[in-house]
């Protein structure tokens, strides 16, 4: 398809948004939503699949727990955005164009770079041939089909961080004939108050996980990794959770990046060398009063939101307003009855208050549930209304222009 084919009518704005997670799905049905009535805007949402990935529940895909079916394309109807499903193969931030599997070129006039990260597998040695992942359900899905041949087993998990408890959590819950392993540099929780800390360790306990702080893993072979220092623990499967890595796409565009390949963003998620171009969620490094958000989706989606808005008040002849944000909370799930939640300040250091048990689980249940919802509504809002986060959840503000 070219990208003569591609142009559309003279005097429309064309907003190209890359990537539907949850920071590009809120960045997209946002901002369509405020333009649809006032027409003269064209907004396109580029993802590889049409299917909606819920990354935090993906352990539960990969303890055979389903979960909702998510369609890109349904929710998007309605809001006057189209949907073009396909891998981005490259983006040329001079030309304004982006190609889609090397046969499809869309031309833009604002961009949303919303590629978000995926588990790093090139940091250690043997992890591209030899780890299963949690990138998408499809890799959810290989690690379940592996659990559920095990029969018995050890089970490694590598990388003590959300993900790592999160998952060798639900794995030996779901699974009590297997041995569950957790590794990491830091011990589990090390970012939470003494109460939170001492809870989530003997949850872990309680669910068999045998915790090895303070190592790191050197090399991941078929049977097993090695540690630094040469130690070795036999697996019969490896899940690596220990670091993620963006695509590369941004830096070979010529975007500005950090030292991780995220694009570096002025204080209206705006990329500081393309003015053009907004990025959100993992893909942008973005500065705030307490240092470089990480990405997650308490933080991801209102990037996304306010990519939107930003881009709005651009097209309306405004100044966009800077991006502010702050930690609220960290909840963690524990297997499916148990969990704990971490409330924090804005720069996400602990507060003294958490939840643990049966509360946590409904607040957490409440506060991560699909985001669907909150997409709903955003269709649906005023132009003059917005979401924005509160208390760990959306909330509409109205006046928002």
């Amino acid at each position: 398809m070219s990208a003569q084919r591609e142009t559309g009518t003279t005097g429309t704005h064309r907003v190209v948004v890359l990537g539907a997670g949850y920071a590009g799905m809120s960045a997209a049905v946002q901002l369509a939503a405020r333009v649809r009535r006032r027409g003269g805007v064209q907004v396109t949402v580029v993802n590889a699949q049409e299917r909606f990935t819920e990354r935090m529940r993906l352990h539960m895909t990969a303890t055979v727990q389903p979960l909702a079916e998510l369609s890109i394309p349904e929710l998007l109807e309605g809001t006057g955005a189209r949907f073009v499903c396909g891998w981005v193969t490259a983006v040329d931030a001079e030309a304004k164009t982006v190609r889609i599997d090397d046969d499809q070129v869309l031309p833009y006039d604002t961009l949303v770079y919303g590629l978000g990260g995926v588990a790093d597998t090139a940091a250690v040695p043997g992890a591209e041939d030899h780890a299963y992942t949690l990138n998408s359900a499809q890799d959810a899905e290989l690690l379940a089909d592996r659990l559920r041949r095990l029969g018995s087993g050890t089970v490694v998990v590598g990388g003590s961080g959300l993900t790592g408890i999160e998952s060798a959590a639900e794995i030996a819950e779901r699974h009590p004939e297997l041995d569950v392993v957790l590794l990491g540099r830091t011990e589990p929780g090390a970012a939470m108050n003494p109460k939170a800390k001492a809870y989530l360790r003997a949850a872990l306990e309680r669910l068999g996980v045998r915790v090895r702080a303070g190592v790191e893993v050197a090399k991941v072979l078929p049977d097993g990794v090695e540690l630094a220092g040469g130690e070795h623990i036999a697996a019969d499967a490896f899940l690596w959770t220990g670091g993620t890595r963006v695509s590369p796409l941004a830096a070979a565009a010529g975007l500005a990046v950090d030292e991780r390949g995220r694009v570096v963003t002025d204080a209206a998620l705006r990329s500081v060398s393309h003015p053009d171009v907004y990025a959100v969620g993992d893909a942008a490094a973005v500065r705030q009063g307490y240092g470089v958000m990480h990405g997650t989706c308490q933080s991801g989606m209102p990037t996304g939101v306010h990519a939107a808005l930003s881009i709005d008040r651009v097209l309306r002849g405004k100044q966009p307003k800077p991006f502010r944000f702050g930690y609220y909370h960290t909840p963690v799930s524990l297997g499916r009855r148990d969990a704990v939640v971490q409330f924090t300040r804005p720069d996400n250091s602990p507060r003294r208050i958490c939840l643990t048990g049966g509360m946590a689980v409904r607040y957490k249940e409440t506060v991560t549930a699909s985001p669907w919802p909150t997409y709903g509504r955003m269709k649906k809002m005023p132009a003059s209304g917005a979401f924005w986060p509160r208390g760990g959840r959306f909330t509409r503000v109205r006046g928002a222009r």
